[in-house]
């Protein structure tokens, strides 16, 4: 798990006991270590060496502001998909600049507040998209940057809810339409075409997904060419995965490299930006969460803890595996099969099953690697507060979010008068 490892029985965040964590904030809560983040994304930094590269980092994995200021500190570009997140890029001190738009349905206010910040790209993924760009760009009299998102109905074989490159999938402009889109964006007043992009899922754990997309990428930049559309850069996206139980993903350095390979190899030495979420918080993060009942039946024990759906929906979103266990081990050493459950009012509200425990009431639990479309996909179901959030930074931990009160939960809301 990298920087959470036992010492003697206790399970730490860096060299900070989790369950001095949960003893002071309470649970459920999320925990982070800030060595893990800056280190994932060091890495895809120093892949590249000396060859020309941004690397965003997609905000939708997880916005809290401390990470996200975290990464501003090391330089990161940022992926946004709204205008939300752009907001939060902001207020931490991320560089407009390096800024680069997604997303299939960005309204005239997104798209002009980007504009008016001056971001560094806008990766467009429909016509209609590129004419509302364009006519927002007229009215403010600028020019916007653009790139065109191709899809190029790559199977990247992950979850279907996450996969984006296919013909099917509502995300990009098809390949096979791509230069009709790149003819009306040069035939634009106040669009500057300056790229090429694509992005073809997450969690995919082979570079064969990768290396297809950015051949096709790049038959369409000879294309461009060709026809006199000069590119200045390629934006691949992200998607590489991270473990949770038994895949064996490549590291950044193989997944960069083989990027930079794939440029060289059709004579091309374009700038590169990739757009990494996942890998760079994904293992960064736990979520503890304390065993509130022990409960048996002739079938199945369940160990019931104080954690549920809408405080981890991965599970039961993507049938997402993700390894449990406990903070500090038992003297007992008994061990049984548990489906570990939480108290939403759901079936599907289960954080893992068949699970080999040695549990008890009362004690703490650690669910793994959730530090990337964790608290983000959190809610309000069944009237829950959503929980804390904590880094860790060596023998300290803050907190960088409350855990939500009852009144917070209902201050938006109002009753109709007598």
């Amino acid at each position: 798990m990298g920087h959470f490892d036992r010492r003697g029985p206790e399970l730490h965040a860096e060299q900070v006991s989790l369950t001095r964590i949960a003893a002071d904030v309470g649970t459920p809560c999320y925990v982070y270590s800030r060595a893990a983040i800056e280190e994932n994304w060091r890495q895809f930094n120093a892949a590249f060496g000396d060859y020309p590269h941004r690397v965003c980092y997609a905000v939708k994995a997880n916005s809290n502001l401390a990470i996200l200021n975290l990464l501003a500190r090391l330089g990161s570009g940022f992926d946004i998909v709204s205008g939300g997140e752009l907001e939060r890029v902001l207020r931490v001190g991320g560089d407009p600049r390096n800024i680069v738009f997604s997303g299939v349905g960005k309204s005239e206010w997104e798209i002009r507040r980007a504009l008016d910040v001056g971001i560094g790209c806008f990766d467009v993924e429909s016509t209609a998209e590129l004419r509302l760009v364009n006519s927002t760009a007229a009215s403010l009299d600028t020019a916007a940057p653009v790139a065109i998102r191709v899809n190029p109905d790559v199977d990247a074989d992950t979850h279907p809810y996450i996969a984006t490159g296919l013909n099917q999938a509502k995300f990009g402009i098809a390949l096979e339409q791509a230069l009709d889109a790149y003819r009306l964006a040069a035939e634009m007043r106040h669009v500057s075409v300056l790229g090429v992009a694509c992005h073809i899922g997450s969690q995919i754990t082979e570079l064969a997904p990768f290396e297809d997309a950015l051949e096709r990428l790049l038959r369409l930049v000879e294309d461009l060419e060709e026809t006199g559309i000069p590119i200045e850069h390629v934006d691949v996206g992200g998607g590489l995965g991270v473990r949770y139980r038994d895949e064996q993903p490549p590291s950044a350095r193989e997944y960069v490299s083989a990027l930079i390979e794939g440029m060289c190899k059709r004579g091309f030495d374009l700038p590169i930006t990739i757009e990494p979420g996942r890998s760079i918080v994904g293992s960064a993060g736990v979520m503890l969460t304390r065993v509130e009942y022990v409960k048996r039946t002739p079938v199945k024990q369940f160990a019931v803890v104080d954690a549920g759906m809408n405080d981890l929906i991965r599970p039961a979103l993507y049938a997402a595996w993700h390894d449990i266990l406990p903070v500090a081990l038992s003297a007992t050493g008994s061990t049984q099969r548990y489906d570990v459950v939480g108290p939403v009012c759901e079936t599907a509200d289960v954080l893992g099953q068949d699970r080999v425990l040695d549990v008890a009431q009362g004690d703490l639990l650690a669910v793994c690697t959730v530090g990337a479309y964790g608290w983000v996909l959190s809610s309000n179901y069944n009237s829950r507060p959503r929980p804390a959030e904590v880094m860790v930074d060596g023998d300290q931990f803050y907190l960088i979010r409350n855990r939500e009160t009852m009144d917070e939960m209902c201050a938006a809301e109002s009753i109709l008068p007598e």
